[in-house]
């Protein structure tokens, strides 16, 4: 280890305060850190010169993959010409313009504009203000709650750390906080009767809904939020029928519907979007990482003709809106998107995610799906998750204190591909680069193997 790399390492641990850590084991040095120097493709190499297969894309955000000179390019040329000029007001730059039209016509059908901000917290604290705006407009000062999901992931902010439904986000924060309810996660695996067929959970979760609406009373019920496939909470796909249950019973009630695209969106279950994917309807929607494949922070909220027409109202009655971010569509995160938009269409990275990422998770599944401790292999697109379990036959998990995914991540950073130990249960996630290979898929398959082994047996 170089001097520098110590002296790094040191200043890590004495003065930066790092997001979802143990912040008493870093800082005492009992667990490690890392200081990322370099990336090309799926692979990062830190200080060290230690190389690693990236099967994470960072936190699914890397999409395009390291080291594309075309995006850095379109970030140096924006800031020669322009780092920044505000949104406010009516203006505008040529790439927050262009971005937003190019997101328009990638967009579901029925979309309308694009108001952009930095992180897909704060696009989901803006969902929240434009649907009690709406509601007012339309005279429904009542009709504010908005019901999320347990297992859900949609900020950590003090209101979309309240639409996100894990105990990590919640825990001493006094979250959650009202008006957000939480329904039934659509996960499979973990259904209450194991009897039931896909079909027959996705029911169950429908009627949790509607009996969740009718109990608060649909006059006060503004919206549902959803991922179109559990993320963070461990990459669960929707049952079987799920999607169009629940939104007829949206439909029924009248409760908008929020798509939260922030890690589906741009391609990673190989279409533009999820909500296409899942034959989604949505009134919003939320987007960030693949936007700018994180080369630069970007988020926005692409909102659909139905409510641009009620917001356009509103403003006609009470003046300009009353929202904004100082850095909302920074030209030089705009130049980003741009360039990235355009790296996924030249890459062919929707199809790519699509092929790879089914030849992926079948391997996956044929290399640890058998293994005694593996209760399911599952994902769509270039996603993918491992699930383990003491006992398969009677889904029976581990004792969380033995910390059997953390083991296995570790195990498997130890052999050169980086996976991530998901919250609330012992789960190995996958979400890489969208121009993995086979072949790269094939040594994230052997590592897994490999790692699943040395902890499991």
């Amino acid at each position: 280890m170089t001097d520098r790399s110590n002296e790094l390492n040191a200043w890590d641990r004495d003065h930066f305060f790092h997001p979802s850590t143990h912040m008493g084991t870093h800082a005492r040095g009992e667990s490690p850190n890392r200081v990322v120097a370099g990336g090309e493709g799926v692979y990062i190499t830190d200080v060290n010169g230690r190389t690693s297969l990236d099967a994470f894309a960072g936190l699914y955000c890397v999409n395009v993959g390291y080291g594309r000179q075309k995006i850095a390019d379109a970030i140096a040329e924006q800031a020669r010409n322009l780092a920044y000029y505000h949104a406010y007001v009516g203006h505008g730059t040529d790439a927050s313009i262009r971005l937003a039209k190019m997101i328009i016509d990638r967009a579901p059908q029925g979309m309308s504009r694009v108001y952009f901000g930095l992180s897909g917290s704060d696009a989901n604290e803006t969902n929240i203000k434009l649907i009690w705006y709406y509601n007012n407009v339309l005279g429904r000062p009542e009709k504010k709650k908005i019901i999320s999901r347990w297992r859900g992931y949609h900020g950590s902010g003090i209101m979309t750390g309240s639409l996100t439904g894990l105990d990590l986000f919640h825990n001493a924060f006094d979250l959650p906080r009202a008006p957000i309810l939480h329904t039934e996660a659509p996960y499979y695996f973990r259904r209450p009767d194991r009897s039931m067929s896909e079909e027959q959970f996705s029911q169950y979760c429908a009627d949790k809904l509607e009996e969740m609406i009718l109990a608060e009373g649909p006059d006060t019920v503004a919206a549902f939020i959803g991922e179109p496939i559990l993320g963070t909470g461990g990459i669960v796909p929707p049952p079987a029928g799920y999607w169009e249950k629940i939104q007829a019973v949206l439909k029924k009630y009248d409760v908008l519907l929020i798509a939260d695209e922030v890690v589906t969106g741009f391609g990673r279950l190989g279409t533009m979007f999820g909500s296409d994917h899942y034959g989604i309807k949505p009134d919003l929607i939320t987007i960030a990482k693949g936007l700018t494949s994180a080369y630069a922070p970007l988020s926005g909220v692409i909102v659909s003709d139905k409510v641009w027409q009620v917001l356009v109202q509103g403003s006609d009655k009470l003046g300009a809106l009353g929202h904004g971010w100082t850095y909302s569509a920074h030209p030089l995160c705009a130049a980003a998107g741009v360039a990235n938009l355009e790296l996924i269409d030249e890459m062919n990275l929707v199809e790519n995610a699509g092929t790879v990422g089914a030849y992926f998770r079948a391997e996956l599944a044929n290399a640890v799906g058998s293994h005694p401790n593996v209760g399911e292999v599952r994902g769509d697109g270039m996603l993918a998750a491992v699930e383990f379990v003491a006992d398969r036959d009677d889904r029976v998990f581990f004792d969380a204190s033995k910390k059997i995914g953390p083991q296995i991540a570790a195990a498997l950073a130890e052999r050169g591909v980086i996976g991530r130990a998901m919250p609330q249960g012992d789960i190995l996630g996958f979400a890489p680069p969208l121009c993995l290979t086979k072949e790269e898929a094939d040594k994230v398959i052997a590592a897994t193997a490999s790692a699943v082994d040395s902890v499991l047996g």
